[in-house]
């Protein structure tokens, strides 16, 4: 797994929330498609997580379809926090907010009854510990639903970057199989696992690199190189993608997995030490608190 420097993610995102939606149509689509499978479930939830919620998109989605229940956003960049707050009515949103990391979720066992994750997991360095936060908060038999990146994700890049230096410049992602072990292995049941490619197209691949920058997905591997990318190594990589360009334009591929799971009867998994949990109750509404 990639070890990440997640104050290196939470800078990058908040640094990406003011311009993040107008770049977000991968985005988009996957949570439109994420939302959809809810059309399956029968559910009535009083408490909604949505785990890396960033600008807030199905987190609004998510109210809207579930009219009677509470959305805490939990997101690891601020900023993205506060843009959602700004396009959400100030009172009876049913929104509440908190920054904080996945791996290690501020909510009290045994209270939440879904738990939404739309391409957030990529950005953990230990998705099996987010995975055993999501069963502990979970309601026996809540509902895990979640999309994240498999190992296909931005191939070519990956490629085109490996005929030029040893450096690490794409995150490596987790194949679909050891995501449902995974889930399997902490005592999630039902679990269903599924994939598909979605290819966006560039003209030109610094196009591409310009689009992950403005949606904070820049590199924050521990690992990477810390200097300034020089412009000779950019030309090479350049010059390296154009070997993938088909009808004139340049693909970036994108492998999405898709999941969810039920919690089980049994007890909950216990929270790691050092952690501290607030009551989901207690989180106030659109204060200036």
């Amino acid at each position: 797994m990639n070890h990440l420097d997640k104050n290196r993610v939470a800078m990058h995102f908040s640094s990406a929330a003011k311009q993040y939606e107008q770049h977000a149509e991968l985005q988009k689509l996957v949570t439109g498609r994420l939302l959809s499978r809810l059309d399956l479930m029968k559910l009535n939830p009083e408490w909604v997580v949505d785990a890396g919620s960033g600008i807030g998109i199905s987190a609004r989605a998510l109210r809207k379809r579930y009219r009677a229940a509470r959305v805490l956003q939990v997101d690891l960049a601020r900023a993205m926090l506060v843009c959602s707050r700004r396009k959400s009515w100030p009172w009876f949103s049913g929104q509440y907010y908190t920054c904080a990391d996945a791996e290690q979720l501020p909510v009290s066992a045994g209270r939440i009854d879904l738990v939404f994750s739309s391409l957030m997991l990529q950005w953990c360095n230990d998705p099996g510990r987010a995975f055993a936060e999501t069963m502990r908060v979970l309601r026996p038999n809540g509902l895990f639903l979640f999309a994240t990146l498999g190992p296909e994700t931005l191939r070519e890049l990956r490629e085109s970057w490996a005929g030029v230096d040893k450096d690490e410049h794409v995150h490596s992602f987790p194949d679909m199989h050891l995501v449902g072990d995974a889930l399997v292995r902490i005592g999630m049941e039902g679990v269903v696992m599924e994939s598909e490619k979605i290819t966006l197209t560039y003209p030109d691949s610094r196009r591409l690199m310009r689009d992950l920058k403005a949606l904070g997905a820049n590199n924050a591997l521990a690992s990477r190189h810390k200097g300034l990318t020089g412009r000779g190594k950019l030309r090479r990589v350049t010059e390296a993608y154009e070997k993938f360009r088909t009808e004139g334009l340049l693909p970036a591929t994108y492998e999405i997995i898709y999941g969810h799971a039920w919690a089980p009867q049994h007890a909950h998994v216990k929270p790691a030490a050092h952690t501290v949990f607030v009551p989901v109750t207690a989180l106030q509404r659109h204060g200036r608190k």
